[in-house]
């Protein structure tokens, strides 16, 4: 009975639920369709952020491993170099016979700041010559502070400075006047766990940005100036404004003050060429002398060697800087001479000099300190401390030893302190 009951019971409904669709109009029937997944236009930029930041990061990457192939090509690629056989070099760097004190060699690594390491050495030795003080500088501090003052030129000039690595000597003490300076140990420059310079992806970012703001005109000086710090600073650290040295704490423009004692208007720059009349100042005309200095004391070759000369045998050093690109330049040798199938050493002078000059090849490459001379069976030798890899290629870690046909034909400045160089100096009106 309860089973009949249960049956007529489900007919019941199913006849009600069929007469109910029956009843319910087609158009009002639910339908299924396919459509496009919707996207959070929120999640969307935060995935567009991501991605532009990961294709960012790739660029680095691209151009990482583009420069990593052109090392490999130019390793791969022949160079022209000049047998040393038969060449006579002094033996060692304690064979010189003048010789300056200076702090060990300190390599550069993947900067383009030679200026900033042979100048930074040339003044610690100055620093010793003159108050008997062993102090070792922060490079790092100078070339902080220079990338802000070149991003600064480039702001006020509207983009039409040159905003490279590079500088000249000159602008360490323009950097110090204005910033003061410190000793290494409150800034070492550098946040890399194994301590060596890098400032390729530094640069790129902060030439980007730049090539940016003048592309679209802005120029508002303030926050340019404090995005580049802001580069900087991720790479370099954050400039001390105070610390402590030897118990006391200093500002930077104290401790140059009072405790290096430099007088920055005793040093003075020379060059040599035919295109600015001798005996006046002007214009050392290139890219690297971004603040278009025209500072610079011209002099005859025979003046120019001559100073070099003089400071060296009477206890000052020098910074001296042009081309390191020759033949005769070979860091496994620890030592650079002109060989004579380029020009015989009798026939170098101040033609000859201004004629690579002016076809391109001798050009403004790399700084370095000057820190001794001897001499070696008649020819004058300069002992070289440098701060490019090349220089410990060979067996004397950091030096090189430049002879005297390099230097007179190749080097282009040097940058020293007045004294040695007053009897020149008083040729000029």
């Amino acid at each position: 009975m309860f089973k009949r009951w249960m049956g007529f019971i489900g007919v019941i409904l199913i006849l009600g639920v069929f007469s109910n669709l029956q009843a319910y109009p087609k158009h009002k029937r639910q339908k299924a369709y396919y459509t496009k997944k919707y996207e959070d236009p929120v999640i969307k930029e935060m995935l567009e952020r991501d991605k532009k930041i990961l294709e960012e990061e790739r660029k680095k990457t691209e151009e990482i491993d583009k420069k990593y192939e052109e090392m490999k090509k130019k390793k791969e690629k022949k160079v022209l170099r000049f047998s040393f056989q038969g060449i006579m070099k002094p033996s060692s760097p304690e064979a010189f016979k003048y010789k300056v004190w200076h702090f060990p060699p300190v390599a550069q690594y993947l900067t383009g700041t030679c200026w900033d390491f042979s100048t930074t050495s040339f003044f610690e030795s100055e620093i010793y010559r003159l108050t008997g003080q062993k102090i070792k500088l922060s490079e790092m501090w100078t070339a902080y502070w220079e990338f802000v003052e070149k991003a600064r030129r480039f702001v006020r000039e509207r983009g039409h400075s040159f905003f490279g690595q590079g500088s000249e000597s000159d602008a360490v003490p323009k950097i110090w006047r204005k910033y003061g300076v410190v000793p290494a140990s409150a800034y070492r420059g550098v946040v890399a766990e194994d301590g060596r310079y890098d400032h390729y992806l530094m640069f790129r970012q902060m030439k980007d940005f730049l090539e940016y703001c003048r592309e679209k005109n802005f120029w508002d000086e303030k926050i340019i100036i404090d995005h580049i710090r802001d580069i900087l600073d991720k790479y370099m650290g954050r400039p001390p404004e105070k610390f402590s040295y030897n118990g006391r704490e200093y500002t930077p423009q104290e401790f140059l003050r009072e405790v290096l004692k430099l007088n920055l208007d005793d040093y003075v720059g020379f060059m040599s060429t035919l295109s600015v009349p001798f005996y006046k100042r002007g214009l050392f005309d290139v890219p690297d002398n971004w603040r278009r200095s025209e500072d610079y004391h011209n002099v005859p070759l025979e003046d120019f060697y001559w100073i070099i000369k003089n400071a060296i045998t009477h206890g000052y050093s020098l910074v001296i800087g042009g081309d390191v690109s020759e033949p005769g330049y070979n860091g496994f040798e620890d030592a650079a001479v002109i060989p004579d199938f380029d020009i015989p050493p009798g026939m170098i002078d101040q033609s000859a000099r201004e004629f690579r000059i002016y076809n391109g090849t001798t050009q403004d490459d790399h700084g370095i300190h000057l820190v001794g001379y001897t001499r070696v069976k008649g020819w004058d030798w300069f002992l070289i401390k440098d701060s490019a890899r090349s220089a410990r290629w060979g067996k004397f870690k950091g030096y090189y030893f430049y002879r005297g046909d390099y230097v007179k034909l190749k080097m282009l400045t040097i940058f020293l302190h007045r004294d040695p160089a007053r009897t020149v100096l008083e040729k000029f009106k």
